[in-house]
């Protein structure tokens, strides 16, 4: 027994089309939080920027969760993009460790 689809005024599937919309934004701060990261640590490529900032949003969202660290801003979004670039820079400088560069 699944979760009931919510049905739009047309009748499509709003749940649906929800999902979708997250995992577009979560790959677009993913990008951005990967940009940022290699601008402060080095690193170039859209691949590289979207896997090491999807990669970091994890890692950061652990570790702020863990270490219980509330960034002191008020937007979600900066706030979300803050915690991933940094969660991105340590995944880098952990994968440059790995490598041996």
């Amino acid at each position: 027994m699944g979760i009931p689809e919510r049905q739009g005024g047309e009748g499509g599937s709003i749940l649906r089309d929800d999902t979708m919309r997250h995992v577009i934004v979560f790959l677009v701060i993913g990008a951005i939080a990967g940009w940022l990261a290699s601008w402060i640590v080095g690193g170039d490529g859209l691949l590289t920027y979207l896997l090491s900032g999807v990669i970091g949003s994890f890692v950061g969202g652990y570790l702020f969760s863990l270490l219980k660290i509330r960034l002191p801003v008020s937007n979600i979004w900066l706030s979300q993009i803050i915690t991933s670039t940094v969660g991105a820079i340590i995944v880098v400088l952990i994968a440059r460790l790995i490598a041996g560069h």
